[in-house]
């Protein structure tokens, strides 16, 4: 299943939706913001709002359910209410978010949050969204979005016990979720995400993912896909990006970085078995793709992971 594939590449960049703020208010609103992370979400629980940001041409609106991601933005503006009265200007509330008084009939209720990603994880939702991504809350593909949403907005305004892990997962969940919905509303451009939920390909990747020692050849890969060599070359780079080979090296490496994290193995035996010759070949390739030695990238990982 291409959802399941979509999971192991989410273990695999460990994607952490976290909730960093929202607002819930009534009548006329701006809410102003520059942006220092890569990818920022905000979700409409009630109400609605204008965004604009850096790299569009006009506001774009978000009603209840929607959310939009930010890809690489300098700057956020949100604005939204009716009236007569004078603008107010809004901050995101980060600690302490209390909107259990909030009224959904008369107010703008919004979440936000920053989407953190491993090195990996930031190349390939770059590569694989717009400035931004706007997911609507449409009848079909919305229902299980605009339900994430709301459970999100249930921890947050409860502040029950363990609410801060259920809001990382809730959130995690959403960014799930809007995935999904913009691969059903969208034209996505060649990269992971289009690759994983092609289904002519799928066959293809599935050895890839569940084989990566092995070499796979154009003739094996296009016989999976029943296709011809020719037509499999042209539709894998056409929709991935990349040539087959390049995609089964980029997926050894993402592989190679989770046992490095998580796991004890040696480089040697990690060389072995995600199919490199030797040692050395597989941490000239890892040191090619990653930007530093296997050796030195479990130390900065493990390193990071203690002082966080």
């Amino acid at each position: 299943m291409a959802d399941d594939q979509l999971s192991e590449v989410f273990e695999l960049v460990e994607v952490r939706g976290l909730v960093s703020g929202g607002f819930s208010v009534c009548g006329r609103w701006v809410s102003r913001a520059a942006l220092q992370e890569s990818f920022k979400f905000m979700a409409v629980v009630a109400g609605s709002a204008r965004l604009m940001t850096d790299g569009i041409d006009a506001p774009i609106e978000l009603l209840p359910g929607d959310v939009a991601i930010l890809n690489n933005r300098s700057r956020l503006e949100l604005a939204g209410g009716t009236g007569d009265g004078p603008v107010r200007e809004v901050m995101p509330v980060e600690d302490g978010l209390s909107l259990t008084e909030a009224d959904w009939t008369t107010n703008d209720i919004i979440l936000g949050g920053r989407i953190d990603l491993n090195g990996a994880g930031r190349t390939l939702l770059l590569e694989a969204l717009p400035p931004v991504a706007h997911v609507r809350a449409s009848p079909t593909s919305g229902a299980n979005l605009r339900g994430s949403i709301h459970r999100l907005f249930d921890e947050v305004a409860g502040n029950r016990i363990g609410s801060a892990f259920a809001i990382r997962q809730h959130a995690q969940l959403v960014l799930l979720e809007v995935l999904r919905a913009y691969v059903e509303q969208a034209e996505l451009p060649p990269g992971w995400l289009r690759v994983l939920t092609d289904e002519r390909l799928r066959p293809a990747l599935t050895l890839m993912h569940s084989q990566p020692d092995q070499l796979w050849g154009l003739n094996e890969l296009a016989r999976a896909a029943a296709m011809s060599r020719t037509a499999f070359a042209e539709r894998f780079r056409e929709v991935s990006g990349m040539p087959p080979r390049a995609y089964l090296n980029r997926w050894r490496m993402m592989l190679a970085q989770r046992a490095l994290r998580d796991a004890d193995v040696s480089v040697g035996s990690l060389a072995t078995e995600l199919g490199y010759a030797s040692e050395s070949a597989f941490s000239t390739a890892f040191k090619r793709e990653v930007g530093e030695s296997p050796l030195r990238y479990r130390f900065r990982v493990r390193d990071q992971a203690l002082s966080s």
